[in-house]
């Protein structure tokens, strides 16, 4: 929710279980499973969950959120159909209690050999030297973009100091999109929170965020 006021503290539970149900573990494993087949990256997963009608998404919890984007991943991957999802709902509509695999036409093949998925990552080779260094005064872009993005609302049109530069990465805002990865530079920048939150925030206080080349102009001394 990212800056956005007005939607109570976090709740913290005490002792929280991994998964508060069976289901949630499955959602996981699908996550997981996908991932590893290749269907989508972890970007267009993201944005699938971001295309969740509003309402809908406020009124969900975690792991059904979760289940929302997979299946809307799935679809537009083609790996299911509309009419083979509904007729799996109506099934386990009409057998609430039937176990996950009385849907199936045959059954499932012989477990697999354990498998560790392996840790991807999005660090890439620079095509060119980074525009900015630490130190470096920087102005984020007053941009509307459609689509995945990770430069949250309340961060734009906001002046901070590159504080780190981290490498170049892949850029989300097009591996999203199936636009390609098309890496950028990677800086992490500091902001004073009364830039951010105005006369409510605290005192003296800092907000350090990791943003990409794109979503920066040079900015002027904070001064």
């Amino acid at each position: 929710m990212g800056g956005m006021q007005d939607f109570g503290p976090v709740e913290r539970e005490e002792h929280e279980p991994v998964f508060h149900a069976q289901w949630e573990g499955a959602v996981y494993a699908i996550n997981r499973a996908m991932g590893r087949a290749g269907i989508r990256n972890i970007d267009e997963s993201r944005y699938a969950i971001e295309r969740m009608d509003p309402a809908e998404y406020l009124a969900s919890t975690y792991y059904e959120r979760w289940l929302d984007g997979e299946i809307r991943s799935l679809l537009e991957k083609g790996v299911i159909t509309v009419e083979e999802l509904e007729q799996r709902l109506a099934f386990f509509a009409e057998r609430p209690d039937a176990p996950a695999t009385a849907a199936l036409p045959a059954p499932l093949p012989p477990p697999a050999e354990p498998f560790r998925v392996p840790l991807v990552g999005y660090e890439r080779e620079p095509a060119v030297p980074p525009r900015f260094a630490p130190g470096d005064c920087v102005l984020t872009r007053n941009t509307q973009p459609k689509g995945h993005t990770r430069l949250p609302r309340y961060a734009r049109d906001k002046r901070g100091v590159i504080e780190m530069v981290h490498g170049t990465y892949v850029f989300p805002d097009t591996n999203a999109a199936g636009l390609g990865e098309q890496p950028q530079p990677l800086y992490n920048v500091r902001f004073d929170a009364a830039e951010l939150w105005g006369e409510s925030a605290e005192p003296g206080q800092t907000v350090h965020l990791d943003f990409w080349e794109s979503y920066l102009l040079p900015g002027t001394s904070l001064d």
